[in-house]
């Protein structure tokens, strides 16, 4: 049977679903509750709780960004799906990953979407730190696209890990030493040389400049 949304639901949904595209992120119960112009967070719990009973939404239990909207959340809206922003990384030393369950990045309209249309179910995004590959356009503070892979391409930009550390670089694979390695593109870092506990995840496929997505080489 299809689920039924109510006109205030769907008014609170849609304001999630705006706040995401224009933020990147889920608004907080107040900013809930003045845009729905109801007086008490309890309205807005309320609210949330049916759109989450519902299979509109998936909520965490202990903050108000930790929203994410569901598939049948969208199709209520009728509108597209959002990529999911999991987490940092860094384009410096690499640091620990951080993921950010719930929210969301917006995926601006360019020649790019049929690509994205098409990589949906294991594309996300991630915000990057440090200043490793600013010869390679990815700047401190920017947010990737990444595409979840199990096969790389010697030249690939990718988001590896050694451990629970994440890093995004080139990656090389050259026929003489150091053969495999991970490369910054700033002469100011060093390659990373590849070890048993270093994997890659996934490839840089664009980073997001002036709320456009380029395409990253």
């Amino acid at each position: 049977m299809e689920k039924q949304i109510t006109p205030r639901q769907k008014q609170l949904l849609s304001i999630l679903y705006e706040y995401i595209q224009d933020s990147g992120y889920p608004p907080t119960f107040e900013e809930m509750r003045q845009k729905l112009d109801v007086s008490s967070n309890q309205s807005i719990k309320d609210l949330l709780e049916k759109l989450k009973s519902g299979g509109f939404i998936k909520k965490g239990e202990s903050q108000a960004r930790g929203i994410t909207i569901l598939p049948l959340g969208y199709e209520a809206l009728g509108q597209p799906s959002l990529a999911p922003f999991v987490g940092a990384t860094s384009a410096g030393v690499p640091i620990q990953a951080v993921s950010f369950d719930g929210e969301w990045m917006e995926m601006p309209a360019t020649h790019y979407d049929t690509k994205i249309e098409r990589l949906k179910a294991n594309v996300y995004v991630l915000r990057v730190y440090g200043d490793s590959m600013i010869n390679a356009g990815i700047n401190d503070g920017d947010h990737v696209l990444v595409q979840e892979k199990k096969e790389f391409s010697s030249g690939d930009i990718v988001l590896a890990y050694d451990g629970d550390d994440a890093t995004i670089k080139r990656f090389m694979s050259v026929n003489e030493p150091p053969y495999l390695y991970l490369k910054p593109e700033n002469p100011k870092y060093k390659i990373i040389l590849f070890r048993d506990s270093i994997s890659m995840a996934g490839k840089v496929m664009a980073v997001l400049k002036s709320r456009q997505w380029v395409p990253v080489s």
